[in-house]
């Protein structure tokens, strides 16, 4: 985050504040950031680098997992199904390169560019955190170090291996111990000795096992820094060493080599114990080992023990040896993750890292899509393949398309709490901002085991046909989405009995019985565009996964936008060649084209009158067209359907520059609003409430439109590239943008102002704003999370003062951790706020009334007027709870006199208190203090208060503004015993007041008020007093005059507009 400057917090009265600044005022808002939006925190991730997890057994019943996620660490919890538990704070300088748990701590190893040195050279360092919080660092050696591949901790010591250098630390004391260097070539000016790999065995003390890029492992000890031997490759073309892991049996290491050889290595005789082939191609050689410790799993039952596991970051499988009698295969896990996507900028699959837990018949694995997985061996009869026991993952490409979810009828998902995400890995996810746990990704069918089936999972990365992929058994990546959920069914809903993206042909679904009964469940309440795609897709919102129907264009062109009609009934389909279609989500079935198909009879009549039009020389003005049946299609893309509140019109736009309205019953073109060639279309978005489209163009401008009316009404420019996405704020009142430039910006609708920018990172590609106006949403180029941005006009005034492109600054992107972010209250009471009238023109003088021919309100708060208005019901209610109160807390029987004391007690009075005695004094001082009380009373009429005191004399001077302004600060309870107070000569006074503040045309509803209890305290005393009776046909004149010259604005004001949105 920026620095920020803090505000002198000024003593004052509550109505109005004001700032005077001797400084450079044009410093005000400097390092202040945005003044609408505060980082809150990143969701979404859970594995998405290369760095493998560490795990960390709790005594015998539960592990936890750690994954690293860049700057931050996240632990799991392996017995609540991998709940999320922790997460590390503060984050680290720089991005994490390597993990490892140890006893109740998690030790990471980070690599910062170092691009604020003056040598530019990496920053390393290696923190220590505890129930994820930091709590040690070690001692950071001089020198380049490079950043550390793998870090270990055993007996007293803490090593991490770099691809040159062993760097050792005391584990009690957290210092550098030294530093060992093995021999090596130079490559591009680094020496590169050590592939990266590391590990240590039992019994071998203060040893140390590092792998080489020549392919022999070298065993150092760290205590004296000496290499003790060295282990040969068992060829010359074994390559790299890729992967080092101990073996259970004593004295046995796993080496693993880049030529995809395995070799369990007997140490202390050197020699190979055995040879196994792990792959056969040096793109798919052994990344992760790991050994099953519980003593099963092997042998044809598997009560034997000695299984092993491999895997590589290039497949998506997982290995199962058994290392007796020679060792064999007995089993792959296929598909155990993603594999690498074959298109670009997809997903990046293989499996991390695989580890048996120890003791346990659990495995877990993490992968490169961001995913991380647990496996048991449970089943009956014996199966040397896992089944998935738990899995938490994410999206595993860069997220395209968001959308927070509407309320439904029932409300039952009002507050924002759900957001759909959809991404170039081709999948939808539905995250809760509220529990983490419930996060879930919408299924598309049996995806795995059709891929089994088709082998995909089964054959290297490099044979597979780009048309065989994974990818093609999934939907196309999403390009759209729209959402109603008044239709939606929730789990109950009908699922069609199992089939998924079926299509109704010929009018008639293919299961009437699904269609029927959905009638009474719901139905599926979201529809999906996709990528090069003539079908729109269906899904159950309530039951999380794919629905019944697809959607065919009618005109035989792509998908290039989707519509939900407000009701959850109906959804439009626009077609990239300018057709839309209107489909029954209950049945599936086609209902509508717009336009409008022609029979041949009404084609050839169309023609017919085009053709008589034109003999006769009549063409109809512009200004007074009418739209015939059948016409008005779209000539390009259609980018944009939907319709309004009412289903009453559908309103389209497209390519062609063109936005068209249309009648939803007749399908008839109503009106339209050309903009071509100046512009052409690519997005819109409606706010249904307020009536608005807003539409994105190719010139950089957004455009907004009256729906009402069919006229442009804003138009805000400024984008500094072209845009990638906007939305409206829950209330209408914003439109947010993201462009190209990487800045997000926010315009004002009522002002067209540009109010506020923030300057992110990467380029925003799609945003989306909470039903609530809690969060905004944003998905990125770089990275697979969404960040949550917290809104903080829910807790603070904003000003609608424009801003310049200069004053828009660099914003710190959400973190997963949450450090440094800001929920929405923390984000309004942050001291970098300045409130919205501390502009840059020095000290605003503030006025209560701009103009005097105005009629203004207080600044006085609505609850204090009200609550004065209702005073005397609030204390009836409060004395009825206090009886209520007293009556309930009332003893059953009368207190019982106290028990004659123990005979060594002395008793008071020799025994004989009574209670009516004990009572006496009680009742004589309630006597007094109601004596004292009625002196006070007497001696008030000479101790004058201060609103007698500036009644009397505003009386006398006819200046009442003073008195006024007092009688405002006073709270409700003191305002109407003043005003109950009032002397019989000071009653025409208090109403002369009154009137003169109501022929300054200020404080209006203030003083109609403070009148309404006037005359509830002393209506009976009109009749009586002369002055007051003159009085108050003095104020009755005055409000009537008051009242009429109020309704003739208005109406003249009622009139203009709806001149304006007339359609003549």
């Amino acid at each position: 985050m920026p620095a920020v400057l803090t505000h002198r917090h000024e003593e004052g009265p509550l109505v109005k504040r004001s700032k005077t600044d001797n400084g450079d005022s044009a410093t005000v808002h400097a390092g202040r950031g945005s003044r609408i939006f505060a980082p809150f925190r990143t969701i979404g991730l859970v594995s998405p680098t290369s760095v493998p997890f560490a795990t960390n057994p709790l005594g015998k019943t539960t592990f936890q997992v750690t994954t690293s996620v860049g700057n931050c660490l996240q632990t799991y919890d392996v017995r609540r199904g991998l709940n999320l538990v922790f997460l590390s704070r503060p984050q680290t300088p720089g991005i994490i390169t390597a993990t490892t748990c140890w006893n109740r701590y998690v030790i990471a190893a980070w690599t910062a560019d170092g691009s604020g040195n003056e040598d530019a050279s990496p920053i390393f360092g290696v923190w220590i955190f505890q129930r994820g919080k930091h709590a040690h660092s070690l001692e950071t050696p001089a020198g380049e170090l490079g950043p550390v591949r793998q870090i270990l901790v055993f007996g007293s010591w803490i090593v991490g291996c770099t691809t040159s250098k062993i760097i050792v630390w005391s584990s009690q004391s957290h210092e550098h111990y030294t530093t060992i260097t093995p021999i090596g070539p130079t490559i591009k000016g680094v020496q590169s000795a050590l592939s990266g790999m590391i590990c240590t065995m039992p019994t071998f003390l203060n040893k140390v096992f590092a792998g080489r890029v020549d392919g022999s492992v070298e065993m150092w000890n760290v205590s004296t820094g000496k290499l003790i031997y060295s282990i040969l490759p068992p060829s010359a073309d074994a390559g790299a060493v890729t992967a080092l892991q101990p073996a259970p049996a004593l004295s046995l290491l796993t080496i693993a080599y880049e030529s995809g050889t395995i070799n369990i290595h007997n140490v202390r005789t050197d020699t190979r114990v055995i040879e196994l082939n792990g792959g056969s191609s040096l793109k798919n050689y052994i990344t992760s080992i790991s050994f099953r410790t519980d003593g099963l799993g092997a042998g044809e039952e598997g009560r034997k023990p000695g299984v092993m596991a491999t895997t590589s970051h290039s497949s998506c499988d997982v290995t199962f040896w058994d290392l007796n009698d020679g060792g064999r295969i007995m089993g792959v896990l296929r598909g155990a993750h993603y594999p690498r996507s074959v298109a670009s900028g997809g997903v990046a699959g293989g499996v991390n890292k695989v580890e048996f837990l120890a003791g346990q018949p659990v495995l877990v694995t993490s992968g490169l899509d961001n995913s991380l997985r647990t496996w048991i061996f449970d089943e009956s009869p014996f199966s040397a393949i896992p089944r998935i026991l738990h899995s938490r993952s994410g999206h595993a490409a860069p997220v395209t398309t968001l959308q927070f979810l509407p309320t439904d009828a029932d409300g039952a998902d009002a507050g924002g709490k759900w957001l759909l995400s959809a991404g170039r890995d081709r999948s939808l996810w539905g995250w809760s901002l509220r529990r983490d746990g419930q996060s879930t990704e919408l299924s598309q069918g049996h995806i795995r085991s059709r891929a089994k089936k088709m082998g995909l999972f089964g054959k290297p990365l490099d044979s597979r046909e780009p048309s065989a992929s994974l990818e093609d058994l999934k939907a196309p990546e999403i390009t759209c989405i729209a959402m109603s959920l008044n239709r939606d069914g929730g789990m109950g809903a009908i699922g069609g009995g199992g089939s998924i993206w079926t299509s109704a042909k010929g009018g008639k679904t293919n299961n009437v019985t699904d269609a029927s009964l959905s009638g009474a469940t719901g139905w599926e309440s979201i529809v999906t565009g996709h990528k090069d795609d003539d079908l729109a897709r269906t899904w159950f919102w309530g039951r999380k996964k794919a629905g019944r129907w697809t959607l065919k264009t009618g005109d035989g062109g792509k998908v290039t936008s989707v519509g939900v009609t407000a009701c959850g009934t109906f959804a439009l389909v626009g077609s990239s060649a300018g057709g839309i279609d209107m489909f029954n989500l209950q049945s599936g079935i086609h209902r509508k084209r717009f336009p409008v198909r022609l029979t041949p009879a009404q084609a050839r009549a169309l023609k017919m009158e085009q053709l008589e039009g034109l003999d006769h020389g009549t063409v109809e003005p512009e200004t007074r067209r009418r739209f015939k049946m059948g016409q008005g299609k779209h000539a390009k893309a259609v980018t944009g359907v939907m319709s309004d509140g009412t289903n009453q019109r559908v309103i389209s736009c497209g390519l062609d520059g063109k936005v068209k309205f249309w009648d939803f019953g007749t399908g008839l073109l109503l009106d339209e609003l050309d903009w071509y060639p100046i512009t052409a279309i690519n997005r819109a978005r409606i706010h249904r409430s307020n009536d608005l489209l807003a539409l994105g163009c190719d010139d950089r401008v957004i455009r907004i439109v009256d729906i009402e009316t069919a006229r442009l009404v804003r138009e805000l420019s400024g984008c500094g590239e072209a845009i990638n996405d906007f939305c409206f704020s829950n209330d209408g009142r914003w439109i947010v943008a993201a462009s190209a430039d990487s800045i997000i910006r926010v315009w004002d609708l009522p002002t067209g102002h540009l109010i506020d920018g923030i300057r992110v990172p990467a380029p925003c590609t799609s945003l989306a704003f909470s039903g609530t106006g809690e969060f905004l949403a944003t998905a990125h180029t770089e990275g697979v999370g969404v960040n949550i941005w917290t809104n903080k006009t829910l807790f603070a005034n904003v000003s609608t003062r424009v801003i310049d492109e200069a004053d828009i600054e660099a914003v710190a992107a959400p973190t997963a951790s949450g450090e440094g972010n800001q929920g929405p209250i923390e984000a309004a009471f942050d001291d970098g706020y300045e409130p919205d009238f501390m502009v840059e023109d020095g000290a605003t003088s503030i006025v209560d009334q701009l103009s005097a021919d105005m009629t203004t309100l207080s600044v006085v708060p609505r609850s204090r007027w009200q609550t004065l208005l209702h005073l005397d019901s609030i204390k009836d209610t409060a004395n009825f709870f206090i009886c209520f109160q007293q009556q309930r807390n009332k003893p059953k029987e009368p207190p019982k006199a106290p028990e004659k004391a123990p005979f060594f007690l002395p008793s008071l009075e020799g025994g004989k208190t009574s209670l009516a005695t004990t009572t006496l004094p009680q009742e004589r001082s309630v006597d007094i203090a109601t004596e004292r009380s009625r002196i006070t009373k007497m001696d008030r009429a000479g101790a004058m208060s201060n609103f007698t005191a500036l009644l009397r004399q505003a009386s006398l001077s006819k200046e009442y503004s003073p008195f006024i302004t007092y009688l405002a600060t006073l709270p409700p309870a003191s305002s109407s015993l003043e005003i109950g107070s009032l002397e019989r000569d000071e009653l025409a006074a208090f109403v002369t007041a009154l009137t003169e503040r109501l022929r300054q045309r200020r404080d209006y509803e203030l003083v109609h008020t403070w009148m309404a209890v006037f005359l509830r305290a002393y209506g009976q005393s009109v009749a009586v007093e002369e002055d007051l009776r003159c009085a108050l046909i003095e104020w009755r004149a005055e409000q009537e005059k008051g009242a009429e010259r109020l309704g003739e604005l208005v109406g003249f004001c009622k009139g203009v507009v709806g001149f304006l949105r007339s359609g003549r």
